[in-house]
């Protein structure tokens, strides 16, 4: 009987200590409705609202701010990219030139869009 408590109580222990880990890690970025946007984007067949998406996605930044946490890798490349096909490429290159600048890796891609929106 002492071994059967025991054990529970060793299983107790350690499945407490598992999840209560499990739900402390916190991400680097605010990544908001990012994930949902970007799937509509691709997902649908005429890229879905464009305006809808770009409105949400401001949002996101303001909320990033507000929460002192940094925007996921391709959120303003994403954001670019909806400005570009709503017809403003200046607000569309800025927010491209911030992914750079913020991710540099993504400078050799960020580039041939640049050049790819400055020919169309």
């Amino acid at each position: 009987m002492k071994l059967r408590t025991c054990t529970s109580a060793i299983m107790l222990v350690g499945l407490t200590s598992m999840f209560g880990c499990a739900n402390q890690s916190k991400s680097l970025y605010y990544w908001g409705d990012y994930q949902n946007q970007v799937h509509d984007y691709l997902n649908a067949t005429d890229g879905g609202d464009i305006h809808k998406q770009s409105a949400a996605l401001e949002a996101g930044v303001e909320k990033a701010k507000a929460s002192g946490k940094a925007l996921p890798p391709g959120y303003h490349a994403q954001l670019g990219m909806l400005y570009y096909a709503q017809g403003n490429p200046e607000s569309a290159a800025e927010q491209l030139q911030l992914e750079k600048l913020n991710y540099p890796e993504s400078a050799a891609y960020i580039d041939h869009l640049l050049t790819k929106f400055k020919k169309n």
